[in-house]
């Protein structure tokens, strides 16, 4: 650049005055700082910016941004002109709501907390604590032993013969139900190997959007089921791939819940069913990922998250003002203790009992844990109440986190039995025609609906009902019956002898769905899952024969060429199907009902618990565990 000479300014500019001395050095660092921002501009790939701009640099997340329709994918449900959501599409327990505004983190903490400073959530800090974890992990990954965990077992897994009855009829039903896995899988690995569902009319797979990258969901979730099935040709295939080809180096938005029930889940039953070394690495080294999302003022996990280097996380564009869903942070109980267990490093077990922490110390508006909670201040967003989609799962944890704990996790207990004695007093509901449900709770008035998911609750009061108080055991396993009882006359009331997405009980009508967009099967096994539990509890053999009559509706009504699917109306027998083989099915729908036709010491309740996906996870005898020589209390298998 070329200066211009002032007059009475020698050409040496010795003699600029003061004022021109300014003029120029204000100048002189305009351009600097011209420069330097430049760089932000470069694409990341110039070497001039990685040199001068730090790689930890991260930009705001915006809840919706990116990733709002991957959400309304995971929690839609189907329209009213017959579209069937899919697994892969929509969550394994969650429902759609009336979808909200897309709500910026800094717009929803500014409301939410008053504006107050929040804790700084960038990249660097996430990478220490990652760093920190994985070092922690992987020095003590050779500490946990697997045989003595075997030996702390009261009985085989597998039963004394593979959990098989004496009962000719009952063992000809429970051949039928490993059938349906064989054809099932069969035509998974034909058509959609590598992928996370079968599409079984179209006879291609699907990926979705839920898992952040990851694929397999169904090879994941069929492994236990697989192996207790004895279908160990199917269960090699699978577990060949998940040694060589399922990859953790995702960069993709995941739902927290998802992974962690399917993948965590799968990969940890996995591991306690065989001891095979390689699906403890997996389960641990997935799990690393995952703690990024309890980066919140409060440590309650935001629902989304990404599982790349970047371990950003925010909530669902659809949740109110920004919040998290009590089913999603609810339902990581079980299986982030069992990360502890293996790993050896607390921080997993750390993580959900703040979680607990925060809970307990809110107040509950009649001791009922509402559906939204702001992962920011810590407060309920709405009173919305259910025991089916959004909230279910956070009272199965509770009930099954004190059993996991071979029963002195007693804070699980209190807050199980207070949350079960406010929903009795406030949900629990007696119809006309003697049916009991359980309704939905908003803000003090009741919505006399019941959904499918809610059809659990039948199992998860039935396995408390030993624990609560001597003159409520009785109480609570009649209570048990009468929800599942209910639940079976949704299937029955129906045309195809299967159950809606939701029933009600108003207008006239007791457990059908009066609504056309409540009409729709996907595969579900909530109901089976409560006949499993209710005979086990009772062996009552009406449970078996609900069972079977819903392995024959499946049969004629899911069953088409290349696999099972969805069916959109359960009131017709025109069948519409949705054309998604959901992984749940091989995971939970299949596995419950080959259970209900075993013997009870097959993956006897003495030695496990089942996550909300139904993979089997060990009770933690910690004595036993803690004994330098445990006897091995397990009959040879």
């Amino acid at each position: 650049m070329v200066f211009r000479k002032l007059p009475g300014v020698s050409a040496s500019g010795m003699g600029l005055r003061l004022s021109q001395k300014f003029v120029f050095l204000l100048f002189l660092s305009g351009l600097v700082t011209l420069c330097f921002g430049a760089l932000f501009f470069l694409p990341d790939s110039v070497r001039l910016k990685r040199i001068f701009l730090s790689k930890t640099e991260t930009q705001p997340v915006t809840v919706g941004s990116g990733s709002e329709n991957d959400a309304r994918e995971h929690l839609k449900r189907p329209k009213e002109q017959g579209m069937t959501p899919a697994k892969g599409e929509s969550s394994t327990k969650l429902k759609s709501l009336i979808r909200k505004p897309s709500v910026s983190h800094e717009a929803t903490e500014e409301r939410l907390a008053g504006g107050k400073a929040q804790e700084d959530l960038t990249l660097p800090r996430l990478i220490t604590e990652s760093a920190s974890v994985k070092a922690s992990s992987s020095d003590n990954l050779d500490t946990f032993s697997y045989s003595k965990f075997k030996g702390c077992l009261l009985k085989p897994p597998l039963g004394r013969d593979g959990g098989q009855t004496s009962d000719p009829t009952t063992n000809e039903r429970r051949e039928k139900v490993k059938e349906m896995m064989k054809f099932s899988w069969d035509n998974y690995k034909r058509y959609a190997w590598g992928k996370n569902e079968l599409r079984p009319l179209t006879k291609n797979g699907h990926i979705g959007n839920m898992f952040g990258g990851l694929r397999g969901a169904s090879i994941i979730d069929s492994l236990d089921t697989l192996y207790i099935m004895g279908l160990m040709e199917e269960y090699n295939d699978a577990k060949e791939w998940v040694q060589t080809s399922l990859d953790l180096n995702s960069n993709g938005e995941a739902s927290l819940f998802e992974v962690n029930i399917r993948y965590v889940g799968g990969l940890l039953s996995a591991y306690y069913l065989t001891g095979e070394e390689f699906y403890k690495k997996k389960v641990v080294e997935l799990g690393e990922k995952l703690l990024p999302a309890f980066n919140t003022p409060t440590g309650i996990p935001r629902g989304v998250i990404n599982l790349g280097s970047s371990g950003t996380s925010w909530s669902w564009g659809w949740a109110s003002a920004g919040s998290s869903i009590l089913a999603e942070f609810g339902t990581l109980h079980l299986e982030f203790v069992h990360l502890s267990e293996l790993s050896r490093n607390p921080i997993y077990t750390e993580k959900v009992m703040n979680i607990r922490k925060v809970l307990n110390k809110i107040e509950k508006p009649h001791g009922l844990y509402p559906n939204f909670l702001s992962p920011v201040s810590g407060n309920w967003v709405q009173h919305h109440v259910s025991i089916g989609g959004l909230g279910d799962s956070f009272y199965e944890y509770l009930i099954k986190s004190y059993l996991m704990s071979d029963k002195s996790d007693d804070d699980a207990k209190k807050m199980y039995y207070g949350a079960l004695e406010a929903i009795e007093a406030n949900l629990v509901q007696k119809s006309p025609g003697g049916l009991t449900y359980m309704a939905e709770w908003r803000g003090g008035i009741l919505d006399h609906k019941m959904g499918h998911l809610a059809c659990f609750s039948g199992g998860m009061i039935g396995i408390g009902a030993d624990d609560g108080e001597p003159e409520k055991r009785q109480h609570y396993l009649d209570l048990a019956a009468e929800i599942t009882h209910t639940c079976h006359e949704s299937y029955t009331r129906s045309a195809t002898k299967l159950g809606p997405e939701a029933f009600r009980f108003d207008s006239g009508g007791e457990a059908t769905a009066t609504r056309l967009n409540d009409r729709y099967y996907i595969l579900r096994p909530e109901v089976i899952e409560s006949y499993m539990y209710m005979w086990r509890l009772t062996h009552d053999p009406k449970y078996r024969e609900w069972g079977w009559e819903a392995v024959q509706a499946l049969e004629q009504h899911c069953r088409v060429e290349s696999g099972f699917s969805g069916i959109r109306d359960v009131y017709t027998l025109t069948a519409s199907h949705d054309n998604m083989q959901q992984s749940f099915f091989l995971s939970e729908t299949l596995k419950y009902l080959y259970l209900l036709f075993s013997d009870d010491d097959l993956l006897s309740l003495e030695d496990w618990v089942f996550n909300t996906e139904a993979h089997p996870l060990p009770i933690i005898r910690r004595s036993c565990l803690e004994d330098p020589a445990p006897q091995d209390k397990t009959v040879s298998e």
